[in-house]
């Protein structure tokens, strides 16, 4: 019996070694084509045929048992019809024209603008006569600088002459607006959040707390206004309206922006920082329509091919493995948080 044991213990031990050694080789593998390799990749979607597919399943389920088999069979004559008048060239009442999907999430630095940009670069390499881009916008806007550079990507498919729609279903404020006026029609959903024509800025000061303590703050410049407000410094009136001035500059950009894309707005009425949802935002001119991006989409699917185009970013072995663990760390501290919240409720 305990040589059995001893022969299995090792049969254990050169299995776990082999295991460890393969994984290992798998490991470096992916590395090094990692890091050779193409680091993005475009993903495609045709959500004509995604939506058709849960079309038919919805209905196959909805049917009697003893009809499922023939709505398979008339599912099979309508692809091999499809396959035919694609084959043979355009069908009556078909067309050929593509409404290109790209999605746009802010976060306060308008850090995805790079791929957007080349998003939009792929859509204006193959794009035809008649297509549309829809973009589904969500952002509650951020740094000046870089929701300008978003505009001025989105305004570049403008300037080709494509026909541009934006979708707004929760949000699109401040630098999000400004990135939604680069639209030929701006659509928003009943309560999305529009708007915010204005600009902000906030520092502390901390030169009294620093006083208070006899720490002095040393700060040199050249140029009379390389710097008007400081954290640690001492700031000066004139500083304050040097600041203000600034704010209103940039202010008068962000309207021109505006305007110039939408001229019939009356600007003055609605660049006060304010926001308005959807339904409101549309009696004052800010959108063209009311919807989400879901029934648009649904709606263009009847006329054109709609297809959604995603720049995605590999990741290597590590990322990947880092995010699976924060995952399931995340998922774990929610379930139990669930469990928790649920208890209370449970308790006599």
């Amino acid at each position: 019996m305990s040589e059995w044991l001893t022969e299995f213990g090792m049969f254990v031990a050169q299995l776990v070694t082999l295991v460890v050694i393969v994984g290992l080789a798998v490991a470096v593998i992916l590395r090094a084509r990692g890091e050779t390799g193409e680091r993005t990749r475009l993903r495609l979607d045709e959500l004509n045929g995604t939506r058709r597919n849960r079309r038919r399943r919805m209905q196959l389920a909805a049917s009697q048992p003893g009809a499922r088999k023939r709505l398979a069979k008339a599912f099979r004559r309508d692809d091999k019809e499809h396959d035919r008048r694609g084959r043979k060239g355009k069908g009556e009442g078909e067309a050929y024209s593509t409404v290109w999907v790209l999605d746009f999430h802010g976060d306060i630095k308008a850090s995805g603008t790079g791929q957007l940009a080349e998003e939009v670069s792929a859509v204006l390499a193959v794009a035809g006569e008649g297509d549309e881009v829809v973009i589904r916008l969500e952002s509650a806007g951020g740094l000046v600088h870089g929701y300008g550079l978003a505009a001025a990507e989105l305004d570049r498919l403008r300037h080709a002459g494509l026909s541009t729609t934006i979708c707004v279903d929760k949000v699109a404020a401040s630098g999000g607006y400004l990135m939604a006026c680069a639209a030929d029609q701006l659509r928003a959903a009943p309560f999305a959040v529009i708007g915010s024509i204005g600009v902000i800025a906030q520092l502390p000061n901390l030169h009294r707390l620093l006083k208070r303590h006899d720490i002095d703050m040393e700060m040199l410049t050249a140029g009379r206004y390389k710097r008007t407000l400081t954290v640690f410094g001492e700031n000066t009136e004139e500083g304050r309206e040097k600041f203000r001035e600034d704010l209103e500059t940039t202010h008068e950009l962000f309207k021109r922006h505006v305007a110039e894309r939408r001229p019939a707005l009356d600007i003055e009425s609605v660049a006060t920082g304010e926001i308005w949802y959807g339904s409101d935002a549309l009696g004052r001119g800010l959108v063209d329509a009311l919807g989400t991006s879901e029934a648009y989409l649904v709606e263009r699917m009847q006329q054109a091919r709609v297809i959604s185009l995603k720049l995605e970013h590999k990741q290597k072995l590590g990322d990947r493995l880092g995010m699976a663990v924060s995952r399931s760390v995340e998922h774990g501290v929610e379930r139990g948080l669930e469990m928790l919240d649920a208890g209370r409720w449970q308790k006599r």
